[in-house]
This record gives C-alpha cells, sequence and structure tokens, in this order.
C-alpha cells in the first residue's frame, strides 16, 4: 500500500506516528491548556501552530537542515535551552497567574489568538525530540530509489497530521467540557493549572538535561 509512492511499511509507520503523538508533551499540554482555560476556539488556534510547525521541521528534515542541527552539538544545544526556557516561562507564568497574582477584575482580559499561535508556534519549534524524530524516523519509510522523494515526504507528513489533527480535536473537546466543570469549583480549577504549571517546569528541566 503506497509502494508506488515510494513509501515502505505504511502500517508501522503509522503505529509508530499514533504512538509519538499520544506520547504527553508540551505541545499537547498546550493545546489542552487553550481548550480548558480560552474554549474550542482558542483549542484550535493553539493546534494551529503546532501543525505548521510540524509542517515547517518535516520540510527542515527534507532539505537536511535538521540533519545539520542534530549533528552540530552547538546548534542542538542552542535550540534545547531556547525550548527549555521557554517552558520554564510559561510554567512560571502559569503559576504566578494562579496563586499570586491577585485578581483585580472577575474577567481578566483574554488572550489574543496571535499571541497564542505565536506561543505554541515557539513550542514547536524549539523542540529538538521533534527535529530527531523528523530525521531518524521519516526517513525509515522513505524509498529513496524512488524517482520523488519529495512525494513521499509530503505524504508521510499528511498522515502525520491528520493524526495530529484527530488527536488535538480530542484534546480541545476534553478540555472544553473540563472548563465547564471546573467553572463551579474554584480550587480544583487552581490545582488543575498548579499541576500543568509544574509539567511545563518538568519538561523545561528534562529539555534542558537531554543529552545531545
Amino acid at each position: 500500500m503506497l509502494e508506488s509512492f515510494g513509501i515502505l511499511n505504511l502500517w508501522t509507520y503509522l503505529a509508530g506516528v499514533i504512538f509519538i503523538i499520544v506520547l504527553p508533551g508540551p505541545n499537547s499540554l498546550f493545546v489542552l491548556k487553550m481548550g480548558i482555560s480560552r474554549g474550542v476556539r482558542a483549542g484550535y488556534t493553539a493546534a494551529l501552530g503546532v501543525f505548521i510547525g510540524d509542517a515547517i521541521l518535516i520540510f527542515c528534515a527534507y532539505i537536511g537542515v535538521a540533519t545539520l542541527i542534530r549533528t552540530t552539538p552547538f546548534l542542538f544545544t542552542l535550540v534545547r535551552y531556547l525550548g527549555a526556557l521557554y517552558l520554564l516561562f510559561l510554567g512560571a507564568k502559569l503559576l504566578y497567574a494562579t496563586f499570586i497574582q491577585k485578581n483585580q477584575t472577575a474577567h481578566p482580559p483574554l488572550e489574543s489568538s496571535n499571541s497564542i499561535l505565536r506561543k505554541s508556534l515557539t513550542l514547536s519549534l524549539t523542540n529538538p525530540k521533534a527535529i530527531l524524530f523528523y530525521v531518524s524516523f521519516f526517513v525509515q519509510f522513505i524509498d529513496f530509489n524512488y524517482a520523488h522523494p519529495g512525494l513521499s515526504y509530503t505524504i508521510l507528513a499528511l498522515i502525520l497530521e491528520s493524526v495530529s489533527f484527530v488527536y488535538m480535536t480530542t484534546l480541545i473537546f476534553a478540555g472544553s467540557m473540563l472548563a465547564h466543570f471546573f467553572s463551579h469549583k474554584k480550587a480544583l480549577a487552581k490545582l488543575g493549572n498548579g499541576l500543568i504549571a509544574l509539567l511545563f517546569l518538568g519538561f523545561a528541566t528534562r529539555l534542558a538535561t537531554l543529552s545531545s
């Protein structure tokens, strides 16, 4: 199936993609957080940033930029620490807003769609694990004797984005339902925000200590 397009072992690829996507990570956590705190529209805005970031990283893997980052310790370390610092910033900001900042208004100003998209895209593009994934994983399922390997990359990318869309949609609507539940349970809402913030801080620590 799809061998005529230079794609090998499609079902193995699909199983690997599903496993990688459903593993908890900062991208999916941010989409879930937006679904909970801002609703379905904001959740899809955050998901759009993830989709765009994935597309850029896949393209970089195809042209070899991601391989350069992988094989050049300085570039890999730079991306790694940028991602860790950004996750640290998001986690600390969420902790501050949840437990320290005084609620001066009953309805704080909503975060703009551009801000949500920018944060989501930054998280996606500063994830070295994603870079390594696209470099090392995609090439295993492409027949480089095929005349148009770019088409193979495109098909594999579309499959990944489709699986990601289904998963992100599940997170968004689950987050929206959780928002209705937590709207009447302020203490639980604070606890949930605190746990999400701690997860961001944990991802930042793990990313900073990731071996190149």
